[in-house]
């Protein structure tokens, strides 16, 4: 996988958002390049050095955040004032703050969701979306991974993500393990955000990486908690509402790049997306999963981006 160098940030924020939240903020690559906003997924991953070395730092100006209570961003897993809407709103707050008045934005998994959402509350400001892994948020889509459904394909993971539940409590495995987060004794709960992080890390590649098993250990709290805190609440938006609003973006160039093989994010969904936005473009990626960091999805990603006469 060809990537550009590793480079630091021309500049580093912390911005204020609300009383509660402090958003970390970095921006890289070419100040006067075209604007990218990068959306991570989750909800609670946070950032990861190698995110920014999908775009030629020459030509874009890349702008990356960590989403409430993730990352660098304080408090850390924090679930209070943390919805969908306000991380909408935090994009806004950000892009004004920067005086970035239009934008590429990109997302993949949640981030894909994040983007979809503000695309469809603010059309005006996108230039165009890419996206990868698509997820939009219905239940079916919340209980396949965490009911039935991605139980089947990797029985053995899944026993180790159930195996301190009981009968009963495997019923409702989303409501157990938010119980189990968010109240009970500090270890308790660490305890079951690892396992949370741990079944997500394990069903996102094809293949065995330690690499990404890592990165999803790396923020288990803050994913534990944040994802378990949105996807209790149906991720704070009304059932199907991305296919239903799609008509506000219909006129958006989008790019969709999708593993054929994603077990975290199932090829339905953007099968379900593209079916309705007529404009966007899918590109099923045989042989992969759902990270980004799979060989084949990076470089469709890397593609994308190495013309930016399509995105602008």
């Amino acid at each position: 996988m060809k990537l550009f160098p590793d480079i630091k940030p021309f500049k580093q924020h912390f911005i204020k958002v609300d009383s509660i939240h402090t958003l970390y903020v970095e921006e890289v690559g070419n100040p006067k390049g075209i604007p990218i906003i990068f959306l991570h997924g989750g909800p609670g991953a946070g950032l990861s050095k190698i995110y920014k070395r999908f775009f030629n730092p020459k030509i874009y100006h890349i702008v990356l955040f960590d989403q409430r209570g993730s990352g660098k961003s304080i408090p850390y897993g924090c679930v209070k004032n943390n919805t969908t809407n306000l991380l909408i709103d935090d994009i806004k707050k950000i892009t004004k703050k920067l005086d970035i008045q239009k934008f590429i934005l990109y997302g993949g998994s949640w981030g894909s969701t994040l983007a979809l959402l503000y695309a469809q509350k603010f059309p005006e400001t996108i230039y165009s979306l890419v996206l990868r892994g698509i997820f939009l948020c219905r239940k079916k889509d919340i209980d396949w991974f965490y009911q039935f459904g991605a139980s089947e394909i990797f029985p053995d993971e899944w026993q180790k993500f159930t195996s301190l539940l009981s009968d009963s409590e495997k019923k409702n495995i989303l409501n157990a393990f938010y119980k189990k987060i968010h109240k009970s004794t500090k270890k308790h709960s660490n305890d079951f955000c690892l396992k949370w992080s741990n079944w997500e890390g394990a069903c996102s590649t094809v293949e065995k990486s330690k690499t990404v098993r890592k990165s999803f250990k790396d923020c288990s709290i803050s994913l534990a908690r944040i994802e378990t805190h949105y996807f209790k609440n149906n991720c704070f938006i009304k059932e199907n509402q991305i296919i239903r609003n799609i008509d506000i973006i219909k006129n958006i160039k989008c790019y969709i790049v999708h593993g054929k093989y994603d077990m975290v994010c199932p090829l339905n969904q953007a099968y379900d997306l593209k079916r309705v936005y007529k404009k966007a473009n899918l590109y099923i990626i045989d042989n992969a999963g759902h990270s980004l960091l799979e060989k084949d999805i990076a470089t469709k990603i890397t593609k994308i981006f190495s013309n930016p006469k399509n995105l602008t």
